[in-house]
């Protein structure tokens, strides 16, 4: 790999910096030099504007391929999802049987652990998001209905197959609860989701170190003023929690209370198989989905995914919500990279991987460099 240079209006810790950054051999940055410009001269300027490429921690397909698949269902994925400005991702499972489950990491684990890009045009993949199949049966949303107890054995057996880096359970099932604390311990994010405990068992749960909370509204107990439910928890107590950004599975006013409420909120895909293909039937895990009129449902109309890509969320939270460009772009990428303790993604800086989103005034992808490798 070779040092390249680009210039552009560039997000720094500091601020928008009108300039060039400059990559090193190894793919990280190596210098980002220019001048000071505001906010509102980034979105006037016809100059290409750079910010940190995202990260989505929650991907369950792409490209028409599943992670689900095993093989090289992944490579699809990760290239798919690059094309929309996603540099790194976890490759997200489903609830399954025991042999699906391990079917799947088998083809995961190859390249989770590569030193390289492989083929050089897609996200680089940091691990796996592990959703269920440690969830409650009663919040199943879109999963197969194979939820069960959080087991140790079959949880380490996966992870040493491919590195699971989050895992998604349900407090109130009953033994979940006790082995939070163990999770942590060993290294693994714990976050709630697919889960009809309530407010209490919210908070407990955060106690024993459960840091977020997974797609934030969906498939968890709602807020009511007397009952507030798993969704009160979060509100209440968290610094972190997902939230899909299609308006599909939140609706715009509850994205603003979250976004009040919640001080690193950050967004993900929730994206299938169906993601950047067109409308038709696709996998997810055991399940049959179809895509069309934007959106991913079961046959009994069940929202079962999105096919939502991180540029248009951007596009979503800046256009239609209102925020501005430095708080989006840290909702897609920097708070996702502080929620996993990953210092050198999420942000442009010496030193960091060169992960760079190239995008016009308008928002669109114009470029996209992973590690410091453009791609085509």
């Amino acid at each position: 790999m070779s040092a390249a240079t680009i210039k552009g209006n560039i997000l720094t810790d500091k601020g928008f910096i009108a300039g060039q950054l400059q990559t090193d051999a190894n793919g990280r940055v190596a210098s980002i030099h220019g001048e000071p410009i505001d906010l509102a001269a980034v979105r006037d300027s016809a100059t290409p504007i750079l910010l940190p490429g995202f990260i989505d921690t929650h991907v369950h397909g792409g490209g028409g391929r599943d992670t689900m698949e095993g093989g090289n269902s992944l490579e699809v994925i990760a290239e798919t999802h690059a094309k929309y400005g996603t540099t790194a991702l976890l490759a997200t499972t489903m609830t399954a049987p025991a042999e699906d489950l391990e079917n799947a990491f088998a083809g995961l684990g190859d390249i989770c652990r590569r030193d390289n890009m492989g083929t050089g045009r897609g996200a680089r993949v940091l691990g796996v998001h592990l959703e269920g199949p440690y969830i409650n049966a009663a919040m199943l949303g879109a999963q197969p209905d194979f939820a069960r107890p959080l087991a140790l054995a079959e949880l380490l057996r996966l992870h040493r197959l491919a590195p699971i880096r989050l895992i998604t359970l349900a407090p109130e099932v009953p033994g979940n609860m006790q082995l939070i604390g163990s999770l942590v311990a060993a290294g693994f994010t714990v976050q709630l989701g697919h889960t009809a405990g309530s407010f209490e068992d919210g908070i407990e749960a955060m106690s024993y170190g459960a840091k977020g909370f997974t797609h934030l509204f969906n498939a968890m107990t709602g807020m009511h003023h007397r009952k507030p439910g798993m969704v009160g928890a979060a509100l209440a107590n968290a610094e972190y929690a997902e939230i899909i950004p299609d308006f599909l599975h939140v609706h715009a006013g509850a994205m603003r209370v979250a976004l009040r409420a919640i001080p690193k909120l950050f967004c993900v895909t929730d994206s299938t198989a169906a993601s950047g293909m067109p409308d038709g039937e696709y996998r997810l895990g055991r399940h049959t989905v179809t895509k069309c009129l934007g959106g991913v449902r079961l046959a009994d109309g069940t929202l079962a995914g999105s096919t939502l890509t991180m540029d248009q969320a951007l596009r979503n939270l800046v256009n239609t919500l209102g925020l501005d460009l430095i708080d989006a772009s840290q909702r897609l990428s920097t708070n996702a990279a502080d929620y996993l303790g990953v210092s050198d993604r999420g942000r442009l800086r010496v030193g960091s991987w060169a992960d760079v989103v190239i995008l016009d005034r308008e928002l669109e992808i114009q470029g996209v460099m992973v590690e410091g490798n453009l791609l085509n």
